[in-house]
């Protein structure tokens, strides 16, 4: 049973830098925090899930493998930002019964999301049940105590966006306890959220506090970030526990004034190696590459493969739609960096898109790199929350608090960091230089200054598609501002309104099955509209 797993220190590395340590031996509970070495392997492990997209279930005698999945899938894919692609219409039939809301419990991509984030919170609790009892140093026991909450809140908000109401684990949970768990409501599930990472807030060091080798673990900041998308996320769904916009004001305003955090300078960088865990990094899972192939014992990610042209070295998925091209306004530089069309330079090497095999003719620059040793084991770190989503979550909760001035200024902050940014790396065969947009002057012109109520509030969420175009933001912004059900063709329209959450909700919320091994064996009540 999932959650009857005790915590293995013998750590699979998922991650670079702080997480590529070598197994220190077998050890066990008792003596885990007794030693800081060891300690720091156990945080080190729930890290590991974050990275991992696929392999065997863990904890499962028997063995089951679980299919990719990946953040995209939901969050761009299901999006009128993404088509499916691959090598054919029918390729990977999970997406396309996501991409179309004929979605059954026993979606492979669905159920590695559900197992992979309990395993994860699994082994967040085995460090926070038990450091405190541990003799190591007590600033390291309060920081690791710090990022196991943060870890488990990040494992929980992943689960309640896509599932609404799940059950809440505070300590491991026995084979026999397993099958009397009950879902908790989605308001209950947020309240469980919001603890842990306002709990982790006051562990957690800023990010300056760090040493070079432990870039990339939780900070202040990325667990005041997360609780600000948290609430603002309830204040468009089910707000059960009656949040405010002035409370998302507050904290990005508190991530802003704390100066740990600023736009990187160049947007063309931020994908890049050189922008890994830089200023504008909030948090971000960390990879390498070696010459590792699938599952989850790997330092690198398979997620770019699934997105790069299958013309270098890619299987082609994650296609950027038309809309989305036409969503950038004339001469911004972020649409090159983001779109690859047909016979672009690519980091110095052509690609060409052959429309028997891509969906829309662009592909996702974003996840673009060069083939690493093994096409499986991608270096690139994967970007989950950035210091424009701060100026822009403040923004948005500033223009619903009538101060429109504050929020235009924000948004023109991102919008001149845009207009300043070059093209993107190697649009030269054979370089990897980064080369002058020779954006006009007159381009991203600031927002006007008159700009206020709706208006307002489309042209923040204007900024926020483009800002974050391929970023895995849209499906989750598209229904928290109730604009989701109204971008999909009738049939699938009606097909996602039949599975929304019942719970009282500002917008709708269509909900994913609870994967059917797990609904049964812990006689969980399914989402609405499944089987």
């Amino acid at each position: 049973m999932l959650l009857g797993l005790l915590l293995t220190t013998a750590l699979a590395p998922g991650c670079k830098d702080f997480l590529d340590k070598e197994p220190l031996g077998t050890t066990t509970q008792d003596n885990l925090f007794k030693d800081p070495t060891n300690a720091v392997q156990a945080i080190n492990a729930v890290y590991d899930v974050t990275a991992w997209d696929q392999g065997p279930k863990w904890g499962d005698p028997s063995g089951q493998y679980v299919a990719q999945t990946y953040e995209w899938m939901f969050g761009d894919l299901m999006t009128d930002d993404s088509e499916k692609g691959g090598s054919s219409a029918s390729d990977f039939l999970p997406l396309i019964e996501l991409k179309t809301w004929n979605i059954p419990p026993s979606n492979q991509t669905v159920t590695t999301l559900w197992v992979h984030s309990f395993t994860g919170i699994a082994r967040a609790n085995t460090v926070i049940n038990n450091i405190d009892a541990g003799t190591i140093d007590a600033g390291l026991k309060s920081r690791l105590k710090g990022e196991a909450l943060f870890l488990r809140a990040y494992f929980y908000f992943n689960l309640v966006k896509g599932f609404g109401g799940v059950p809440l684990f505070e300590k491991t949970v026995t084979p026999a306890e397993a099958s009397n768990v009950s879902r908790a409501t989605i308001a209950e599930t947020y309240a469980f959220i919001e603890k842990d990472l306002k709990a982790a807030a006051t562990l957690l060091p800023e990010k300056s506090a760090y040493a070079g080798a432990d870039l990339g673990r939780a900070t202040k900041g990325a667990a005041n970030g997360y609780l600000a998308r948290a609430i603002m996320y309830q204040l468009g769904t089910v707000n059960g526990n009656n949040h405010t916009w002035q409370e998302v004001y507050d904290i990005t305003s508190t991530i802003i004034s704390s100066g740990q955090y600023s736009l990187l300078a160049n947007y063309a960088a931020i994908h890049q190696e050189i922008g890994e865990n830089s200023s504008e990094s909030l948090f971000e899972i960390q990879f390498a590459t070696s010459n590792d192939g699938y599952g989850p014992i790997s330092v690198g990610t398979t997620n770019n493969i699934f997105q790069n042209n299958r013309k270098t070295f890619g299987y082609g998925f994650n296609n950027p739609t038309q809309s989305l091209v036409d969503e950038f306004e004339p001469n911004d530089p972020r649409k090159e960096v983001t779109i690859i069309k047909n016979n672009d330079i690519v980091l110095g090497i052509l690609n060409p898109v052959d429309i028997t095999q891509n969906a829309t003719g662009y592909f996702n620059r974003k996840a673009a790199i060069i083939a690493p040793n093994a096409p499986e084991s991608g270096p690139q770190n994967i970007r989950k929350i950035r210091y424009a989503d701060i100026l822009l979550m403040k923004a948005e909760a500033a223009a619903q608090l009538n101060k429109s001035g504050e929020a235009i200024g924000l948004v023109n902050q991102v919008r001149q960091r845009a207009k300043k940014s070059t093209r993107p790396p190697g649009t030269t065969i054979g370089s990897l230089a980064y080369e002058p947009a020779n954006t006009p002057a007159n381009a991203l012109p600031d927002l006007s200054p008159s700009l206020s109520g709706s208006a307002l509030l489309n042209a923040i969420w204007h900024e926020r598609r483009v800002e974050f175009g391929e970023e895995s933001l849209r499906f989750w912004d598209l229904v928290r501002t109730g604009r989701y059900l109204s971008t999909l063709p009738a049939d699938v329209r009606a097909r996602a309104a039949s599975h929304v959450a019942t719970e009282t909700s500002v917008n709708p919320m269509p909900l994913l099955p609870i994967s059917l091994n797990d609904a049964q064996s812990w006689k969980l009540p399914q989402n609405p509209g499944y089987l």
